[in-house]
């Protein structure tokens, strides 16, 4: 941590967001936030969202998480929430730039050599940790609802959905507007068509990126990470299913993966799907 967050840090009490401003590792301009705990800090954790959703949706769990003693930090990748340009067509970027530089810029804010620096991977948040530079950095991996993101591994009438929606709605949607107009489809916030580009391939394999031709290395780079790391799943994540979770991680040869299938019933609520765990009437189930 800088010796400017670190005064900020003395002068801050409770467990409201702190601005941060970061220059990622390519220059551009990120918006972040901390939360720090009103105790003794008993470590660090970086939320890493998923594609589309904005810092502000893992606020109540960044809180939570502060009250537990850990010092949070969460951004806004370029391209989304108050990283984003005024005009998101000028943004030349692709999906890996939010993991080896937004995300590699995150860690190297937030690693203090004094405390354990834990991870919690929203989708691609998950699918992030190999492609991080310095990824050894990290104590502990945990991540919710990554899989790999092929149509195949979902339920009919969802990969039905999702055929459409990538031969399509979207193909038709980027081409007019130079991007893809996520929040008019229900799918969060706007992004960068480069990000679409890639999503798309990807989605078209049942190995997701580690078929991508243009990216060989990608099977390499994931076979660096040694870290520990919980894989959940929610048993009724029509974009996330268990298959999807183990033919994703099936790719961490080296790291020590275990796997949780979450049942909605089991924790006292009617559905956790692929964005429910951080939903405010989820605060319950964290708790257990």
């Amino acid at each position: 941590m800088s010796e400017r967050a670190a005064e900020n840090h003395n002068g801050h009490s409770g467990h409201g967001a702190e601005d941060l401003s970061l220059k990622s590792r390519d220059g551009y301009a990120l918006m972040a936030q901390a939360y720090w705990p009103s105790g003794k800090c008993t470590g660090r954790l970086i939320i890493a969202g998923a594609t589309a959703v904005p810092q502000g949706f893992y606020m109540r769990f960044a809180r939570y998480a502060a009250s537990r003693g850990l010092a949070v930090l969460t951004l806004d990748y370029r391209g989304l929430g108050r990283s984003a340009p005024a005009d998101l067509r000028t943004l030349d970027m692709d999906y890996r730039d939010w993991a080896r530089y937004d995300l590699a810029t995150a860690i190297d804010a937030w690693h203090d050599p004094s405390l354990p620096l834990y991870w919690v991977g929203h989708s691609y948040g998950g699918h992030a940790l190999g492609m991080l530079p310095n990824h050894e950095l990290l104590s502990a991996a945990y991540t919710v609802a990554s899989g790999a993101g092929w149509h195949g591994y979902m339920p009919w009438l969802e990969s039905l959905k999702v055929r459409l929606l990538w031969q399509v709605i979207a193909p038709v949607a980027v081409a007019v507007l130079g991007y893809m107009p996520s929040k008019k489809l229900g799918m969060g916030e706007n992004l960068p068509r480069g990000v679409y580009r890639q999503w798309r391939r990807w989605c078209s394999s049942p190995q997701y990126f580690f078929d991508d031709p243009e990216l060989p290395e990608q099977p390499a780079l994931f076979a660096r990470l040694t870290l520990p790391v919980m894989a959940a799943v929610a048993s009724d994540d029509l974009w996330a299913q268990p298959a999807s979770r183990d033919a994703f991680f099936a790719y961490f040869t080296h790291a020590k993966v275990s796997k949780k299938t979450l049942i909605p019933a089991d924790y006292g609520v009617s559905e956790i799907g692929h964005m429910g765990y951080f939903a405010h009437r989820q605060a319950r189930c964290g708790r257990r």
